[in-house]
């Protein structure tokens, strides 16, 4: 084999090309930080996902982060009445950009079996939801197939669409 037969297969089997996007968003999607903020029974399951079983750390989010300056996604686990939604908000306007929410359970993603006027009828009414993950309490798999939704969302999005990365319009 010659040097020039041998450098040319040393260069096929060493680079690869790719997209900045696809880059930015794998490195995104590989570490998605979340907060830890259970609000009822919908917790549990959100624990059990997290533990040796279904394990979630092999999604890149080992830890959830009990700050919302460290996260980026926001896991609403469970019932959000009247008087505890001021504090989501604030949590949620806590959060850097980019920031992500998954509605988890029937409490949070409609309001559950609770038509009250002191329970939200829905997270939705509050924030923007990324991924509704459906269920009373939603099992652990599912919590993982929303995540594994977001992660698709992540994939799609593009540097030069997203609104974090857009100039400010000018004042």
């Amino acid at each position: 084999m010659s040097e020039e037969e041998l450098m040319e297969e040393q260069i096929k089997r060493n680079i690869l090309l790719t997209t900045v996007d696809a880059v930015y968003n794998w490195g995104r999607k590989c570490s998605v930080w979340p907060m830890a903020f259970g609000l009822a029974c919908c917790a549990i399951e959100m624990i059990a996902a997290a533990a040796a079983r279904y394990d979630f750390s092999r999604f890149g989010m080992e830890i959830m982060r009990a700050s919302p300056r460290q996260a980026d996604l926001m896991i609403v686990a469970g019932t959000i009445t009247h008087k505890m939604a001021p504090q989501v908000l604030r949590l949620y306007h806590q959060m850097p950009e980019p920031k992500y929410v998954l509605a988890m359970g029937s409490c949070a993603t409609a309001g559950g079996p609770f038509p009250s006027y002191a329970v939200l009828q829905g997270i939705d009414e509050l924030l923007p939801v990324d991924v509704y993950v459906p269920g009373c309490p939603p099992r652990p798999e599912a919590l993982i197939q929303g995540f594994m939704k977001l992660h698709d969302k992540l994939m799609k999005q593009s540097i030069k669409t997203v609104p974090w990365y857009q100039k400010e319009p000018a004042r």
